[in-house]
């Protein structure tokens, strides 16, 4: 089965791009300067960012749904991040190095079912998951911070 995971699109974020930390910090965001990878993963390029570049630390709205699922918590995106990741049937490297907590949700944005698996064996929950017809989507978090990480969606045909 097919699975396409994309990233967050950087359009909610390009306009805390080079604002200055005073102003950061009015809208409850934190920069930082990367001193080491893996360790500030970007959920627009699902990638860590690397050494020297700037990252935003924010909360995020990863479900903003009328459920009692909606949920937010802190992401890094990297500073200037513009293309989105889009891939289908890959994971990026990102979620392969980290214990992940992959949460299914049907089209009621209602989760239907849960499991935590090491980023390494992602397909595996991914296919078991999809093989449920009521599951519309997955939501992956990072399963020791909580930081959502990226969405997976069926890829038909």
């Amino acid at each position: 089965m097919s699975f396409r995971i994309t990233g967050l699109s950087p359009n909610a974020f390009q306009s805390l791009y080079g604002l200055p930390d005073e102003e950061l910090a009015v809208r409850g965001v934190l920069r930082y300067v990367v001193n080491e990878n893996p360790g500030y993963p970007d959920r627009v390029e699902m990638r860590e960012a690397r050494v020297g570049e700037t990252v935003l630390l924010l909360n995020h709205f990863s479900l903003p749904v009328d459920t009692p699922y909606r949920a937010s918590h802190a992401i890094f995106v990297r500073e200037g991040a513009t293309e989105v990741y889009d891939a289908i049937d890959e994971v990026p490297e990102v979620m392969r190095r980290r214990l992940l907590s992959l949460r299914a949700f049907d089209q009621n944005d209602m989760m239907v079912d849960a499991d935590v698996i090491e980023g390494s064996r992602v397909e595996t929950v991914i296919e078991r998951l999809f093989s449920d017809p009521a599951v519309s989507y997955i939501h992956v978090h990072n399963a020791k911070q909580g930081c959502y990480s990226g969405r997976v969606d069926r890829v038909d045909g």
